[in-house]
C-alpha cells in the first residue's frame, strides 16, 4: 500500500494528492502551512488539560456533542471493547477550556481552511462522471457549514490487565468527507490495504495524514474509498500517552450524499453505531 508523501509546495500537489486518495484512500501531506512547533506546543497544552481535574467540568453534551469525553467513551462500529482513548470535541459553537481557546480556534481555522482547499482539489481533479454524481461540488457542501469537528484526542498508557480485545482505537472508517490528521505525538496509526493487510502511516512531525470518509466515498458512488484504519497499543517500551488531532469536514445538515441520504441522516446513524448517541 503506496501511500504518497505530497510537499504542499509542489507545483502538483492537488494531482498528487487526489491520485492517493483515490488509489489509497489516504494521502500524507508535508511543507504545509501550520509549523511543527505549533503542533508541539497545543499537544503540550491539551496535555496539561487531559492531565487536570478540570476537564470534568466540560463534560459533553449528549444531544450537542462537544465537550469532554472520558475514557472510554467510544467504540468502533461492531466493535465489543471500547477504545483505550479520552477525547475532547470542539465545533466553532461549541465550548473549549479558557486558557486554551486561543490557540485551539486558531487551528481549527487553519485545518478547516486547509481542508476545504482538498475538497476543492478533489472537485477540480474527479472525472467527470465522478463530479456528475456529486449533489453539489464538494466546496459547496462546505459553505456555512457549522458541523465540521477538531477532536483533540490522549490515548493514556496501556494499563496492566487490560483486556487482549481492547485497543487504542479499533479499526473503523471516518464518517465524514474528508480527515486532516496531524501527526500524532507517537507512533501507532496503521491502515489497512485491499487485500487486508495493515500498514504503518508514518507521523513525523510536521506530516498531515489525510484521508477519505464514508461521506466522500457515498457522494462519489465508491471512487473514493474510505479506508479501515486503527491505532495499535504501543510495544511496553514505548508505552506511554500518545495525542493526536483529528479534523474532520462535515457538509451542512441538510446535503444529500444521495437521492435518498442527507448528511445528518448519515451522521446520526453513525454516532449511534459508535456509542455516542442513542
Amino acid at each position: 500500500m503506496k501511500v504518497s508523501q505530497v510537499s504542499y509546495l509542489a507545483a502538483d500537489a492537488d494531482a498528487q494528492i487526489v491520485h492517493s486518495l483515490r488509489e489509497t484512500g489516504f494521502a500524507v501531506l508535508t511543507d504545509h502551512p501550520i509549523s511543527p512547533a505549533r503542533i508541539t506546543e497545543i499537544y503540550q497544552a491539551w496535555g496539561d488539560f487531559f492531565a487536570s481535574s478540570e476537564k470534568h467540568d466540560f463534560l459533553r453534551d449528549p444531544e450537542k456533542q462537544d465537550g469532554y469525553f472520558p475514557f472510554r467513551s467510544e467504540n468502533a462500529k461492531g466493535a465489543q471493547a471500547k477504545d483505550l482513548k479520552e477525547f475532547f470535541h470542539i465545533y466553532p459553537w461549541g465550548r473549549v477550556p479558557d486558557k486554551l481557546a486561543a490557540i485551539t480556534r486558531q487551528l481549527y481555522a487553519d485545518l478547516e481552511a486547509l481542508g476545504v482547499a482538498m475538497l476543492g482539489w478533489l472537485d477540480a481533479h474527479s472525472p467527470d462522471e465522478v463530479r456528475r454524481q456529486f449533489r453539489q461540488p464538494l466546496g459547496q457542501m462546505m459553505q456555512d457549514s457549522q458541523q465540521s469537528l477538531l477532536r483533540i484526542i490522549h490515548y493514556p498508557p496501556v494499563a496492566e490487565g487490560t483486556e487482549p480485545e481492547a485497543i487504542r482505537a479499533a479499526a473503523h472508517e471516518d464518517i465524514n468527507l474528508i480527515t486532516l490528521l496531524l501527526a500524532g505525538s507517537q507512533p501507532g496509526l496503521q491502515a489497512r490495504d485491499k487485500h487486508g493487510s495493515w500498514h504503518d502511516v508514518s507521523c513525523d512531525p510536521g506530516m498531515i495524514t489525510i484521508n477519505n470518509g464514508d461521506m466522500l466515498q457515498i457522494a462519489s458512488g465508491g471512487y473514493y474509498p474510505s479506508t479501515p484504519h486503527r491505532v495499535i497499543n504501543p510495544d511496553p517500551e514505548q508505552n506511554v500517552s500518545r495525542y493526536s488531532i483529528p479534523m474532520f469536514l462535515h457538509p451542512k445538515p441538510e446535503v444529500m450524499l444521495t437521492e435518498d441520504m442527507s448528511a445528518d441522516a448519515y451522521l446520526h446513524e453513525r454516532l449511534a453505531e459508535i456509542g455516542l448517541k442513542q
